[in-house]
Protein backbone atom coordinates (compact mmCIF):
# COMPACT_ATOMS: atom_id res chain seq x y z
CA UNK A 1 0.00 0.00 0.00
CA UNK A 2 2.12 2.91 -1.38
CA UNK A 3 0.81 6.24 -0.02
CA UNK A 4 1.14 9.56 -1.56
CA UNK A 5 -1.59 11.96 -0.20
CA UNK A 6 -1.75 12.97 3.48
CA UNK A 7 -4.61 14.77 4.91
CA UNK A 8 -3.91 17.02 8.40
CA UNK A 9 -6.29 17.75 10.37
CA UNK A 10 -6.08 21.34 12.20
CA UNK A 11 -9.48 22.78 13.26
CA UNK A 12 -10.21 21.45 16.26
CA UNK A 13 -10.86 24.00 18.86
CA UNK A 14 -9.01 24.30 21.25
CA UNK A 15 -5.95 22.80 18.92
CA UNK A 16 -6.18 25.14 16.24
CA UNK A 17 -3.64 27.94 17.52
CA UNK A 18 -0.83 25.19 18.24
CA UNK A 19 0.53 24.22 14.58
CA UNK A 20 0.84 28.28 14.61
CA UNK A 21 3.08 28.78 16.94
CA UNK A 22 6.82 29.21 16.70
CA UNK A 23 9.67 26.76 17.71
CA UNK A 24 13.47 26.53 16.83
CA UNK A 25 14.22 23.14 15.28
CA UNK A 26 16.88 20.62 15.88
CA UNK A 27 19.00 22.96 13.04
CA UNK A 28 18.32 26.05 15.32
CA UNK A 29 16.37 27.32 12.65
CA UNK A 30 13.14 28.96 13.94
CA UNK A 31 10.05 27.20 12.56
CA UNK A 32 6.41 26.85 13.10
CA UNK A 33 5.22 23.85 14.33
CA UNK A 34 3.39 23.23 11.02
CA UNK A 35 6.32 23.93 8.98
CA UNK A 36 8.34 21.51 11.20
CA UNK A 37 5.63 18.93 10.41
CA UNK A 38 5.42 19.61 6.74
CA UNK A 39 9.06 19.17 6.56
CA UNK A 40 8.49 15.74 8.09
CA UNK A 41 6.12 14.42 5.77
CA UNK A 42 7.60 15.91 2.19
CA UNK A 43 10.52 14.38 3.48
CA UNK A 44 8.74 10.91 3.42
CA UNK A 45 7.71 10.82 0.14
CA UNK A 46 4.06 12.28 0.11
CA UNK A 47 3.66 14.29 -2.55
CA UNK A 48 0.13 15.36 -1.88
CA UNK A 49 -1.15 17.01 1.24
CA UNK A 50 -4.29 19.09 2.53
CA UNK A 51 -4.68 20.55 5.63
CA UNK A 52 -8.25 21.32 7.15
CA UNK A 53 -8.43 23.83 9.36
CA UNK A 54 -11.39 25.72 10.75
CA UNK A 55 -13.83 28.37 8.99
CA UNK A 56 -11.51 31.83 8.73
CA UNK A 57 -7.92 30.03 9.11
CA UNK A 58 -6.60 29.59 6.09
CA UNK A 59 -4.79 33.00 5.78
CA UNK A 60 -2.88 32.43 8.95
CA UNK A 61 -1.85 28.61 8.04
CA UNK A 62 -0.79 29.48 4.63
CA UNK A 63 1.36 31.61 6.29
CA UNK A 64 2.57 29.19 8.84
CA UNK A 65 3.49 26.55 5.65
CA UNK A 66 6.96 28.63 5.21
CA UNK A 67 8.56 27.27 1.83
CA UNK A 68 5.33 24.66 1.64
CA UNK A 69 2.37 27.00 1.41
CA UNK A 70 2.70 26.31 -2.62
CA UNK A 71 3.01 22.82 -1.77
CA UNK A 72 -1.05 22.29 0.11
CA UNK A 73 -3.95 23.10 0.04
CA UNK A 74 -6.21 24.48 2.41
CA UNK A 75 -9.77 23.01 3.25
CA UNK A 76 -12.18 24.92 5.72
CA UNK A 77 -14.58 22.78 8.07
CA UNK A 78 -17.61 25.36 7.76
CA UNK A 79 -18.21 24.70 11.74
CA UNK A 80 -16.61 22.82 14.63
CA UNK A 81 -17.97 19.16 13.72
CA UNK A 82 -15.70 17.25 15.15
CA UNK A 83 -12.49 14.91 14.00
CA UNK A 84 -14.39 12.83 11.74
CA UNK A 85 -16.08 15.19 10.40
CA UNK A 86 -13.25 17.37 9.47
CA UNK A 87 -11.66 14.27 7.94
CA UNK A 88 -14.96 13.85 5.74
CA UNK A 89 -13.84 17.60 4.31
CA UNK A 90 -11.13 16.19 2.38
CA UNK A 91 -12.99 13.00 0.96
CA UNK A 92 -12.89 14.65 -2.34
CA UNK A 93 -9.21 14.62 -2.27
CA UNK A 94 -8.86 11.24 -0.86
CA UNK A 95 -10.71 9.96 -3.99
CA UNK A 96 -10.34 5.79 -3.38
CA UNK A 97 -6.82 5.83 -2.79
CA UNK A 98 -4.76 4.76 0.70
CA UNK A 99 -3.73 8.22 2.69
CA UNK A 100 -1.57 9.29 5.64
CA UNK A 101 -3.50 10.84 8.42
CA UNK A 102 -1.93 13.02 10.80
CA UNK A 103 -2.79 15.39 14.04
CA UNK A 104 -1.16 18.81 13.67
CA UNK A 105 -0.90 19.50 16.85
CA UNK A 106 1.64 16.81 17.60
CA UNK A 107 5.34 16.82 17.61
CA UNK A 108 7.82 13.67 16.54
CA UNK A 109 11.68 12.60 17.33
CA UNK A 110 12.74 9.32 15.68
CA UNK A 111 14.81 7.39 17.53
CA UNK A 112 16.68 6.32 14.33
CA UNK A 113 17.90 7.23 10.56
CA UNK A 114 14.51 6.89 9.85
CA UNK A 115 11.88 9.52 10.10
CA UNK A 116 8.47 8.60 12.36
CA UNK A 117 6.14 9.37 9.14
CA UNK A 118 8.68 7.11 7.21
CA UNK A 119 8.58 3.90 9.33
CA UNK A 120 5.26 4.02 9.37
CA UNK A 121 4.60 4.56 5.35
CA UNK A 122 7.02 1.65 5.02
CA UNK A 123 5.49 -0.25 7.59
CA UNK A 124 1.81 -0.26 5.47
CA UNK A 125 3.91 -0.52 2.53
CA UNK A 126 5.87 -3.61 3.36
CA UNK A 127 2.14 -5.47 5.03
CA UNK A 128 -0.12 -3.96 2.40
CA UNK A 129 -2.87 -3.04 4.74
CA UNK A 130 -3.46 -0.40 7.00
CA UNK A 131 -1.47 0.47 9.74
CA UNK A 132 -1.50 3.28 13.15
CA UNK A 133 1.09 4.21 14.96
CA UNK A 134 1.15 3.68 18.42
CA UNK A 135 3.20 4.42 21.53
CA UNK A 136 3.78 2.44 25.00
CA UNK A 137 2.08 5.07 27.34
CA UNK A 138 1.11 4.94 30.97
CA UNK A 139 -2.11 4.59 32.06
CA UNK A 140 -2.49 8.45 33.87
CA UNK A 141 -2.41 9.61 30.16
CA UNK A 142 -5.34 7.33 28.82
CA UNK A 143 -7.31 10.51 28.79
CA UNK A 144 -5.46 11.73 25.99
CA UNK A 145 -5.83 8.89 23.48
CA UNK A 146 -7.32 6.44 21.94
CA UNK A 147 -5.66 2.87 22.55
CA UNK A 148 -5.44 -0.40 20.76
CA UNK A 149 -5.31 -4.04 22.15
CA UNK A 150 -4.00 -6.86 20.04
CA UNK A 151 -2.13 -9.45 19.01
CA UNK A 152 1.98 -9.65 18.22
CA UNK A 153 2.51 -10.49 14.61
CA UNK A 154 5.17 -13.54 15.10
CA UNK A 155 8.52 -12.42 13.97
CA UNK A 156 8.11 -9.09 13.99
CA UNK A 157 9.14 -6.38 16.46
CA UNK A 158 6.52 -3.60 17.75
CA UNK A 159 3.92 -4.82 15.31
CA UNK A 160 0.39 -6.32 16.35
CA UNK A 161 -2.89 -7.06 14.82
CA UNK A 162 -5.53 -4.70 16.37
CA UNK A 163 -8.23 -6.68 17.83
CA UNK A 164 -9.97 -3.66 19.91
CA UNK A 165 -9.95 0.10 19.46
CA UNK A 166 -11.14 2.51 22.48
CA UNK A 167 -11.55 6.32 22.35
CA UNK A 168 -9.89 7.51 25.58
CA UNK A 169 -10.60 4.45 27.95
CA UNK A 170 -10.67 4.34 31.32
CA UNK A 171 -7.66 2.02 33.20
CA UNK A 172 -10.59 -0.69 34.43
CA UNK A 173 -11.32 -0.81 30.69
CA UNK A 174 -8.29 -0.89 28.94
CA UNK A 175 -7.13 -3.66 31.67
CA UNK A 176 -10.09 -5.99 30.43
CA UNK A 177 -9.79 -5.20 26.56
CA UNK A 178 -6.66 -4.04 25.77
CA UNK A 179 -4.02 -5.72 27.70
CA UNK A 180 -0.58 -7.03 25.60
CA UNK A 181 1.39 -9.35 26.77
CA UNK A 182 5.23 -7.83 27.10
CA UNK A 183 3.99 -4.69 28.08
CA UNK A 184 5.22 -2.85 31.50
CA UNK A 185 2.26 -2.90 33.83
CA UNK A 186 -0.08 0.42 33.80
CA UNK A 187 1.05 0.69 29.81
CA UNK A 188 -0.59 0.44 26.91
CA UNK A 189 -0.33 0.71 22.95
CA UNK A 190 -1.64 4.73 22.16
CA UNK A 191 -2.34 6.26 19.47
CA UNK A 192 0.70 8.23 18.01
CA UNK A 193 -1.16 11.11 16.00
CA UNK A 194 -0.56 8.98 12.62
CA UNK A 195 -2.15 6.73 10.63
CA UNK A 196 -1.54 5.00 7.15
CA UNK A 197 -4.98 4.01 5.96
CA UNK A 198 -7.29 2.49 2.92
CA UNK A 199 -9.88 3.85 1.50
CA UNK A 200 -11.94 1.28 3.40
CA UNK A 201 -12.17 3.87 5.98
CA UNK A 202 -13.46 6.38 4.51
CA UNK A 203 -16.49 4.39 3.67
CA UNK A 204 -17.13 3.66 7.21
CA UNK A 205 -16.44 6.77 8.48
CA UNK A 206 -18.79 8.11 5.47
CA UNK A 207 -21.73 6.14 6.33
CA UNK A 208 -21.62 6.55 9.51
CA UNK A 209 -21.76 3.57 11.04
CA UNK A 210 -18.49 3.85 13.22
CA UNK A 211 -19.14 6.50 15.45
CA UNK A 212 -16.19 8.32 15.99
CA UNK A 213 -12.77 7.93 14.43
CA UNK A 214 -11.75 5.40 16.96
CA UNK A 215 -14.72 3.33 16.16
CA UNK A 216 -14.50 3.36 12.42
CA UNK A 217 -10.62 2.17 12.99
CA UNK A 218 -11.97 -0.92 15.14
CA UNK A 219 -14.90 -1.58 12.54
CA UNK A 220 -11.98 -1.58 10.02
CA UNK A 221 -9.93 -3.88 12.05
CA UNK A 222 -13.44 -6.14 11.95
CA UNK A 223 -13.00 -5.82 7.79
CA UNK A 224 -9.71 -6.16 7.08
CA UNK A 225 -6.24 -6.13 8.21
CA UNK A 226 -4.89 -3.52 10.73
CA UNK A 227 -2.06 -3.33 11.84
CA UNK A 228 -0.56 -1.25 15.22
CA UNK A 229 3.21 0.08 14.25
CA UNK A 230 5.46 0.77 17.84
CA UNK A 231 7.24 3.79 15.84
CA UNK A 232 10.78 4.15 17.00
CA UNK A 233 10.50 7.83 18.11
CA UNK A 234 8.57 9.68 20.52
CA UNK A 235 5.31 11.81 20.22
CA UNK A 236 4.91 14.84 21.57
CA UNK A 237 1.22 16.15 22.37
CA UNK A 238 1.22 19.90 22.08
CA UNK A 239 -1.82 20.41 23.71
CA UNK A 240 -1.06 18.47 27.28
CA UNK A 241 -0.13 20.76 29.90
CA UNK A 242 3.35 22.08 29.28
CA UNK A 243 3.46 19.87 26.14
CA UNK A 244 4.97 22.96 24.15
CA UNK A 245 7.89 23.57 26.13
CA UNK A 246 8.18 19.85 26.53
CA UNK A 247 8.87 19.56 22.85
CA UNK A 248 10.42 22.25 22.21
CA UNK A 249 13.44 20.95 24.81
CA UNK A 250 13.50 17.77 23.22
CA UNK A 251 14.11 19.51 19.72
CA UNK A 252 16.68 21.23 21.00
CA UNK A 253 18.31 18.51 22.75
CA UNK A 254 18.71 16.44 19.76
CA UNK A 255 20.29 19.40 18.15
CA UNK A 256 23.85 20.74 17.62
CA UNK A 257 23.72 23.06 20.33
CA UNK A 258 22.48 20.54 22.17
CA UNK A 259 25.59 21.10 25.20
CA UNK A 260 24.53 24.70 25.71
CA UNK A 261 21.10 23.43 26.35
CA UNK A 262 21.88 21.49 28.98
CA UNK A 263 24.29 24.23 30.50
CA UNK A 264 20.89 26.72 30.60
CA UNK A 265 18.83 24.19 32.18
CA UNK A 266 21.32 23.03 34.88
CA UNK A 267 22.18 26.97 35.35
CA UNK A 268 18.45 27.94 35.19
CA UNK A 269 17.98 24.32 37.86
CA UNK A 270 20.62 25.94 40.53
CA UNK A 271 18.94 29.34 40.53
CA UNK A 272 15.55 28.33 40.87
CA UNK A 273 14.35 29.71 43.59
CA UNK A 274 12.09 26.60 44.44
CA UNK A 275 13.80 23.17 45.74
CA UNK A 276 13.84 20.43 42.92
Amino acid sequence: MKIRKAVITAAGPDQRHLPLQAVTSRSGASQTVLQVLLDEVFAAGITSARIVVAAGDTDAYRQAAGPHAEQVAFIEQPKPAGYGDAILQAKDFIGGDPFLLMVSDHLYLSHTGSSCISQLLKTAETYECSVSAVQATHESKLPLYGAVGGVKVPQATGLYEIRNVLEKPSPTLAEQHLTIPGLRAAQYLCFFGMHALSPKFVEILSDGSGNGVSACLGKLAKTERCLAYEIQGRRFNLDEQNGLLIAQLALALDGPHRDGVLVSLLELLATSSRPA
